[in-house]
């Protein structure tokens, strides 16, 4: 089994889930008493939240790398971003580490054209609903994109940070989020990305009447399916 080296923190509630689900996971493909053999680095989500929302990117980008070169010097042999959003400084930690980062929205991807679904909602942060770096690689599979009004991506947004990441799950701010999944389902959206991956704390397949991604779910599978594969 190869060695993962999980970046979380961001937030730790969701890197929370990406512990238990990706332990659960390797328990279940060979049994036994196996679990992940796996390094965590976990950021102060604080310092980060702060950079996101005064467009500090390329600081992002520094302290990213920087942590996956001390994950590499620990014996880490592939990367696990534990976060939609900073999946946009993948490319830059592969050219500067040289370790695979095995990416979110390319496993999401792979999910969505198994369940034979051509049309889905985006929802994230605004970094990742208005960027360019998760929804191009859902589209180069042939896969077409939406995403919420600008109303309601700050709605999104804003339960996001100002609740989800605090562990905070209130009941409306669910309906709020069902509300905005049930008007794409009027522009005949067949599934909905939850991009974020605090969402599936508030949102599952239980919710809506259109199939589901769990972003967290799919991408902790799929870091077992690489750490295991030859």
């Amino acid at each position: 089994m190869k060695k993962m080296g999980l970046i979380g923190g961001m937030s730790w509630e969701s890197s929370l889930e990406y512990y238990r689900i990706i332990n659960e996971s390797v328990k279940s493909k060979l049994g036994g008493c196996h679990s992940a053999n796996c390094l965590l680095y976990s950021f102060d989500f604080h310092e980060i939240e702060e950079l996101q929302h005064k467009g500090e990117w390329e600081k992002l980008k520094n302290l990213m790398v920087n942590e996956v070169e001390n994950l590499k010097r620990a014996g880490a042999e592939f990367i696990v971003i534990c976060t939609n959003t900073m999946h946009l400084m993948a490319p830059d930690i592969e050219d500067n580490t040289g370790l695979k980062v095995v990416h979110i929205a390319d496993a999401t991807s792979d999910e969505i054209i198994k369940r034979n679904v051509k049309k889905v909602l985006l929802l994230g942060t605004k970094f990742t609903m208005e960027g360019s770096f998760y929804r191009e690689r859902l589209e180069k599979n042939g896969i077409e994109v939406v995403i919420p009004s600008e109303l309601d991506r700050q709605i999104i947004h804003d339960i996001i940070y100002d609740e989800l990441i605090l562990g905070i799950l209130r009941p409306e701010s669910k309906q709020s989020y069902i509300d905005i999944i049930n008007k794409a389902i009027g522009e005949h959206v067949t599934g909905v990305v939850l991009g974020c991956t605090e969402i599936p704390l508030l949102i599952n397949d239980n919710d809506v009447a259109i199939e589901v991604f769990n972003t967290t779910e799919i991408h902790s599978r799929a870091a077992v399916d690489f750490a295991i594969s030859n």
